[in-house]
């Protein structure tokens, strides 16, 4: 269902140039946020990774505005008194009013000041201001709803501030807010309302409704102009909620969202069509290992590799130099992120592997919390045996080298029968003892609260993934996020990605998809799907994104099991590439970082906020806008090489010649391709601090593959 797209594109060369810059010394930019130094969800990493660039271009005038949780500030933000004089006088006032309000520095690339306000604290308000919110808007939020009635506080509090920040300024200030999500919405609405001089921005990084359509097995994306929005609100109690995003949504200057398919979503559910695609973007130099991120890759490997000698200790009869680390992590939410089209690949993928006598073991992590008691005792226990195993591996060591040495000494040769006597042969046996199991390895690390209604191991049990000798796909479900402290799996989540092979996230909705751009710019190859930001982002810049090791699922126009069998081909197709194709792929792979780097697109908050500027004061800022005459923007070619793909890159029979091999290998040179593709991708904006005129007259022109306008 096509959107028509005027400047709702996410071409980096259909974005345009500024010849001047807007003069931002009398602006200010708030944005608001629920997950500012508050980690609930993606929005926190969008916050946190575009800190520095914001910081960059607003310098002293951006300040992120959220919510005081004393934990949080504890370990991610200094407290210091405000700089800005007006600021000082506004938050002294609200706090002589019966506020708690926070001033800091968010402990981030960046440091970006931040305004925090102690919700609970001015809770007392509450059933006033939700009357008040009833009188102006006819929205009513239930007493029962913790989440909503802090997003009334939240919306409120912040409405305060930023009206009385306007009054406490001696000069009129040009003020962008802008909000992120319906809790923080309602602060733009009153905003609005109360007609105050202010630019807004609403960003929408998944509807609500759309969020809960998707987990009810709805087929979503084909009836988007059938639901009633009201109804299918209210049957789901979302009502309130609903009407809160919506109305941020309409009152906005400028309304935005994180992607193409999302856009589609919000002008069928929000009814209102956005004004521009700002995508998400990562920090890339964070990630970036330059050369080093192979040996990275081998390092985390490893480190895998002793986990899972623990947890499938006594049934270890694979070759874990032939094993496949596959992975999907995120919130738990089966259908929505694809867990459910995962697991059913996995059972067909084990089916080919063993049909096709394929030495090769899958490994599949499922990263995904829930609700859990503890760990598990017989992951603890192989944990524990292979260290044990370790030590008593070590002892014998150190015992043989000594004998070894002093045999040497005196210039014999050793004989091994009397090197190894009782004791070592003893300890060696006892230590093998110790790995006899009875049991099958754990499909789940912890010890789940509802076992039985749990949905992964309830499809785990239908389709009989159990780690069994026979299988050749095993499956770890691992129900916590990934910590270095944690006492069985001891990895951040960065270095377990570094160390995977593949990320599968098959999602059904993912408005963006941080976790695939994440492997992306980690060098590690990815599934994503047509349903994703992500996905679409990469198919319209990638002219082939399975050589990259961009895989993307069609989920828009296939059924489920006609998906199920593509992500299962693309599983198998990986299974059977040689390590030589793993590792140019993963070359290819991290060569697309400068994509999702926000020195690119960092550009659309850029022109989001100027073009707010623009709307609410006409006077002082003018921006203009051109219909783009292409959005196909730049594209990467195909690799010249060799495509790592079995299936495409070698002959249909299995056997080949050594000169074959070598011929491949000189077709593959990988500074010439990554020469060529770097001619493919623009340079990056320089931001501007400053400037020197005081309206700005956008020319918006397109460029070619090598950056050259049209």
């Amino acid at each position: 269902m096509p959107l028509a797209r005027s400047l709702s594109v996410t071409s980096l060369s259909g974005l345009e140039e500024w010849d001047e810059e807007f003069d931002l010394e009398d602006a200010v930019l708030f944005e608001i946020a629920w997950e500012v130094a508050n980690k609930v969800g993606g929005i926190y990493t969008v916050l946190q990774t575009k800190a520095r660039l914001t910081a960059e271009e607003w310098g002293e005038n951006y300040f992120l505005v959220g919510p005081y949780v004393e934990s949080n500030v504890r370990t991610q933000v200094e407290l210091i008194e405000p700089t800005n004089p007006a600021l000082k006088r506004t938050i002294d006032k609200m706090n002589s009013s019966g506020c708690k309000v926070y001033f800091g520095r968010w402990l981030i690339e960046g440091s970006p000041y931040v305004i925090l306000i102690d919700v609970a604290f001015t809770a007392w308000s509450l059933d006033s201001w939700k009357s008040e919110l009833w009188d102006l808007c006819d929205i009513g939020v239930p007493w029962f709803d913790r989440e909503a009635n802090d997003a009334v506080l939240f919306g409120f509090l912040t409405a305060w501030l930023l009206g009385e920040f306007a009054a406490q300024s001696e000069q009129p200030s040009h003020i962008v807010a802008h909000f992120h999500e319906w809790l923080a919405g309602l602060g733009l609405v009153l905003c609005r309302h109360r007609q105050l001089s202010i630019a807004t921005i609403f960003t929408t990084h998944a509807t609500l409704l759309g969020r809960y359509l998707c987990a009810g097995n709805v087929d979503f994306y084909n009836k988007l102009a059938e639901f009633n929005v009201d109804k299918e609100a209210g049957d789901r109690q979302i009502y309130h909620r609903y009407c809160l995003e919506r109305a941020a949504a309409h009152c906005a200057h400028v309304f935005t969202t994180v992607s193409q398919i999302t856009a589609i979503e919000a002008e069928f559910l929000l009814k209102r069509k956005p004004d521009i695609v700002t995508p998400n973007g990562l920090n890339v130099k964070k990630f970036s290992a330059v050369h080093e991120f192979q040996n990275l890759h081998a390092q985390s490997k490893n480190r895998i590799q002793e986990f899972v000698r623990g947890h499938f200790y006594g049934h270890l009869d694979f070759n874990l130099d032939k094993c496949l680390f596959l992975f999907i992590a995120g919130r738990y939410e089966f259908s929505n992120k694809g867990a459910d089209i995962f697991l059913e690949a996995l059972a067909r993928l084990n089916y080919l592997l063993r049909v096709n006598h394929s030495d090769v073991t899958v490994i599949a992590f499922f990263i995904m919390p829930a609700r859990t008691n503890n760990f598990n005792v017989e992951t603890l226990k192989g944990q524990a045996v292979r260290k044990q195993l370790w030590d008593t591996a070590q002892t014998v060591k150190e015992r043989f080298g000594k004998k070894l040495y002093e045999s040497l000494l005196v210039g014999q040769l050793p004989d091994v029968s009397k090197i190894m006597d009782k004791e070592d042969f003893t300890l060696m046996k006892r230590a093998i003892f110790a790995t006899q199991r009875q049991c099958q390895p754990p499909v789940c690390t912890h010890n789940m609260l509802e076992d039985s209604n749990d949905p992964i191991l309830t499809s785990v049990r239908r389709i009989g993934l159990f780690n069994s000798s026979a299988d050749r796909v095993k499956i770890i479900f691992h129900p916590e996020f990934l910590s270095s402290t944690s006492p069985l799996l001891p990895m951040d989540y960065e270095e377990f990605v570094r160390g995977c092979h593949l990320g599968v996230f098959p999602s059904y909705y993912e408005p963006w998809g941080y976790t695939p751009a994440e492997c992306t710019v980690m060098g590690i190859p990815s599934i994503s799907t047509n349903l994703s930001g992500f996905g679409c982002f990469m198919e319209e810049h990638i002219a082939d994104p399975s050589a990259y090791g961009i895989y993307i699922l069609d989920r828009r126009y296939r059924g489920v099991d006609e998906s199920c069998n593509q992500l299962t081909s693309f599983l198998f197709q990986f299974c059977k590439q040689s390590r030589r194709q793993r590792i140019i792929q993963r070359n290819r792979t991290e060569r697309l970082s400068d994509l999702l780097d926000w020195k690119y697109l960092g550009r659309y908050y850029i022109s989001a906020r100027h073009m707010a500027l623009a709307k609410a004061f006409p006077d002082t800022y003018t921006y203009e806008l051109q219909e783009p005459t292409s959005t196909s923007g730049f594209r990467y070619p195909r690799p010249a090489s060799v495509p790592p793909s079995p299936s495409l890159s070698r002959h249909s029979s299995p056997h080949h010649s050594e000169a074959e091999d070598n011929d491949e290998e000189e077709r593959y040179d990988e500074d010439l391709e990554a020469e060529k593709d770097r001619v493919n991708i623009r340079q990056p904006y320089t931001l501007p601090f400053k400037n020197k005129s005081s309206a700005v007259h956008g020319a918006n022109g397109n460029s070619d593959g090598n950056g050259e306008k049209d």
